[in-house]
């Protein structure tokens, strides 16, 4: 099924100004039509080096084990 919608060639014309044109450098704050470019991420970001060092206290404790016997 086509959902496309029709545009006049006025509108087309138009339409491949506005994406054509180019970033503005001069105010680079997001759009207010992208409210969520404004908001901070709200990731976990300790969470990747809590795994990483959660994962090498355990290798290194199987090692130490794995050396005694």
């Amino acid at each position: 099924m086509d959902t496309r919608q029709s545009q006049t060639p006025e509108e087309e014309l138009q339409h491949l100004k506005e994406v054509n044109e180019p970033e503005d450098f001069a105010h680079p704050e997001p759009d207010e039509t992208q409210p969520e470019a404004r908001e901070p991420s709200r990731g976990l970001p300790w969470l990747l080096p809590l795994v990483i060092v959660l994962a090498v206290a355990v290798l290194g404790f199987l090692l130490v084990m794995g050396m005694s016997d």
